[in-house]
């Protein structure tokens, strides 16, 4: 076990490990982490390998190709299920937070006109309400959704059982956390917690949902591998993200870049589907909310930010001022990633080790400290005389304060005269954001204010991330690049002197480099930025700024879900080994730990005792040849080993094999009684009751081991093992000596697949030398004696080859 006072930042990842608990026992606290004990000192993997054991053959043997079209429609009902489920939620969510913060700013500017004191009291009492009931949902009811739940996820899909992050209760604590963080007005998004949300739902759904609360299905559950589930999970985020910008292709592609680890041509369409689905079902919510039946909720609310009127063309002299962009980006990106790690650790050691009610407090000062600084620092600044108005423009100056658009009069002494300090602070972060982004503005905001909005509210959101409420970091990223770039734009325009320079669009790219800077996405961002914008042509350039921003972060840390992840203690395999791992071999990395294997035919009372003494997930079945040599015949998973103890089906007073190889005695059990249910802890051996005849009996294992697992040889190197153990998706990979003999060599050839229509439908599969064989005897009977020796030469190289 590592010590657990490392402070090097290097180190942490190590710690974590050594702190993860067991799934059965394990929590997650108010902010995410892991939470852990003296006696937890290991972490379950989900197990991604179909287990091919005998219950498995034969159930697989009695199905015909009508259920494989029926697996496969299926599937694709379950993505358009998640997709309806995600998309309702994302209007539930947003149709609360503009409702409850149309409503404060309403409330908040009527009373105002009498008295601003009281109008200031009002705004820190709605905010610290909205806020306190997140915080309370998470620490009372829900730990598992404070946070964004990326890391998390990431984890999950990654093969990693992290308890709590998909149960019912976390998807609700998940939907009204954010509404009531967002809406009262924290340095925070719902963007994170929407794929949270999504994989919520994918997994209750692929559960046939939630036998605590009584709300399950029986025809729902359909899918018991953790396998299926994986894929549901996959779809269920690439919808959290389709619904939080309103951008399908770009959701596709943050799953695909950001948080799974395996993916196939088939996953890719149904996530594709799922996205659609979600994009229609928000887009149909918009075209209902318009008529006003959403109360405060518009046109607005959903993250899209039309700028497709904005700048029309660049010049080659831009580019300096747009990679200068991408530069800050880059470093306040990676300064945004160190920063939080500190709060963070900070957080874990000294201050939520107090309790839930030190939790509570937290965020219920980071409430008043914001609702301080929005509302007091306009106070502060000097109003500016409202532009000359563009006969055909529809910008109208001054606006209300909290009514989507700009020019806000806050504090002002004449009516013509607006604040734009006001107009980002004082305002949704959603419309503050539209204002940064808006065209055909020039000098609406001044850089002091500027310069004033992107310390306070940076500092904002490095304090305000990691408290008990479920947060994201999308739109507090997208509000500090836009201001820094909009700053830069300013400057642009004042030293190149040209009028077709906007500074919207500057705004534009200073989002995108500090989201690149901080959580390093390049595609999908890039698609994202594009379709939230509706600007095509400013594509090249967002591209740009993505790559310099990812270059000058990765030169300090890594991104920010991978810093995260690191720091809630999540074991996460990344796409390539460690150097180190090509100098070490398969041996090695083992130790010298001593392996716990079953016999064959093993006597209860012994299997209990192996299980109460270790936490092993697997273990090595031997068997013994007649010369008395040992023999691996498979592994058997202690969850399976459970379920058998638990039924007592396979029990026999005979401590001989049965001999039923057939699987006559797997199918008394079905394939599906094995399945690990993902929102409960499973069997434990404390749960079985065993009565002092049935420790006696016996168990014969063969027909519900795993006859082929995954065997390396021990000088293997730990890079191919690692590449082996992370693609496939393996829980447990046997190291065993060097095979003596060799029976044969497997090619492409021999992995083509014919399928044959014959009476029995069956698929055979064929090998090219099989072929070639049968061709052969052919020309052998027409051709006669003279051309066998020639041939059958032919044939033995072949085959040898």
């Amino acid at each position: 076990m590592l010590s657990n006072h490392f402070e090097n930042g290097m180190d942490m990842a190590r710690l974590a490990w050594s702190r993860l608990p067991h799934s059965e026992d394990g929590e997650l606290d108010g902010v995410g982490l892991l939470s852990t004990s003296s006696n937890r000192n290991g972490v379950e993997s989900l197990d991604y390998e179909v287990i091919e054991n005998y219950a498995y053959r034969e159930e697989q043997a009695q199905r015909g190709k009508f259920f494989v079209g029926y697996n496969v429609v299926v599937k694709w009902f379950f993505a358009l299920l998640i997709g309806i489920g995600t998309g309702l939620a994302a209007v539930f969510i947003n149709i609360s937070v503009e409702n409850f913060a149309g409503w404060k700013f309403a409330l908040t500017f009527n009373i105002i006109q009498k008295s601003y004191l009281a109008g200031f009291l009002m705004y820190i009492l709605i905010n610290l309400a909205l806020v306190f009931s997140s915080v309370y949902i998470i620490t009372h009811f829900a730990p598992a959704a404070a946070g964004s739940g990326i890391p998390e996820i990431k984890g999950y899909l990654n093969g990693i059982d992290i308890p709590g992050i998909l149960l019912f209760r976390t998807l609700i604590g998940k939907i009204f956390g954010s509404i009531g963080s967002v809406g009262g007005g924290l340095a925070l998004g719902k963007e994170g917690p929407l794929v949270h949300t999504g994989a919520c739902i994918a997994s209750l759904l692929g559960q046939g949902g939630s036998t605590k609360y009584h709300l399950s299905s029986r025809w729902l559950q359909f899918f018991k591998s953790d396998r299926d589930r994986r894929d549901l999970v996959t779809c269920g985020c690439a919808a959290g993200v389709a619904a939080a910008f309103r951008a399908p292709v770009g959701g596709v592609l943050f799953a695909l870049e950001e948080v799974t680890s395996w993916w196939r041509s088939q996953l890719m369409w149904r996530v594709f589907f799922t996205s659609a689905v979600v994009a229609v079902v928000v887009r149909v919510a918009m075209g209902w909310c318009k008529s006003g039946n959403c109360g405060h909720f518009g046109g607005g609310g959903f993250i899209i930010w039309d700028i497709s009127d904005g700048q029309e063309d660049y010049s080659f002299e831009e580019l300096l001022p747009m990679a200068v962009i991408g530069i800050i980006g880059g470093l306040l990106g990676a300064l945004f990633n160190q920063l939080t790690i500190y709060v963070t650790r900070w957080r874990r050691n000294y201050l939520h080790k107090k309790g839930n009610r030190v939790k509570i407090y937290e965020a219920c000062l980071i409430s008043v400290l914001t609702s301080v600084i929005s509302f007091g620092l306009p106070l502060l600044r000097n109003c500016s005389p409202c532009p000359d108005s563009d006969p055909g423009s529809e910008i109208e100056c001054p606006r209300a304060p909290g009514v989507d658009g700009n020019y806000v009069n806050f504090y002002c002494g004449k009516d013509k005269e607006y604040n734009d300090l006001a107009t980002i602070f004082f305002n949704t972060q959603d419309d503050a954001i539209r204002n940064l982004f808006s065209a055909k503005t020039i000098h609406e905001f001044s850089a002091k204010s500027l310069l004033t909005f992107l310390v306070m509210f940076y500092t904002l959101a490095v304090v305000t991330f990691g408290t008990a409420v479920p947060a994201g970091q999308f739109v507090p990223g997208i509000m500090i690049g836009s201001t820094y770039g909009r700053l830069v734009g300013i400057f642009t325009v004042n030293h190149y002197k040209k009028l077709n320079i906007d500074e919207g669009t500057y705004a534009l790219l200073g989002a995108a480099s500090f989201l690149g800077g901080s959580m390093r996405m390049t595609v999908s961002l890039c698609v994202i930025m594009v379709e939230i914008t509706n600007n095509l042509k400013l594509l090249p350039l967002i591209m740009l700024v993505l790559l310099i921003s990812k270059a000058v972060g990765d030169v300090f840390n890594e991104g920010l879900y991978d810093e995260q992840t690191r720091l809630r203690g999540i074991p996460l395999l990344e796409s390539r080994p460690k150097y180190v791992m090509r100098k070490m071999t398969a041996r090695e990395a083992c130790g010298n730990q001593k392996v716990l294997s079953l016999p064959r035919v093993v006597k209860v009372a012994d299997a209990v005792s192996i299980l109460r003494s270790n936490k092993h997930n697997g273990f090595p079945v031997v068997d013994h040849t007649r010369d008395g040599e040992p023999l691996v015949i498979g592994l058997m998973l202690r969850s399976h080993l459970l379920v058998l103890l638990q039924s007592k089906i396979g029990f026999q007073h005979s401590p001989l094999p049965s001999h039923s190889r057939s699987g006559s005695g797997a199918i008394r059990h079905n394939f599906s009684e094995f399945a690990k249910p993902v929102s409960s802890k499973g069997i434990s051996i404390d749960d079985i009751y065993l009565s002092s005849e049935d420790l006696e009996m016996y168990i014969d294992l063969a027909p519900f081991l795993n006859p082929s697992p995954y065997v390396v040889p021990e000088d293997m190197s730990l890079t191919k093992v690692y590449n082996l153990f992370r693609q496939l998706g393996l829980r447990h990979i046997f190291v065993v000596p060097r095979a003596s003999r060799v029976i044969g060599v497997i090619t492409r050839k021999d992995l083509l697949i014919e399928e044959e229509s014959e009476d029995s439908a069956t698929m055979e599969l064929q090998s090219t030398s099989v072929r070639g064989q049968r061709h052969k005897t052919r020309l052998l009977e027409e051709n006669g004696a003279d051309a066998e020796r020639p041939l059958l030469n032919g044939l033995l190289v072949q085959n040898q080859r």
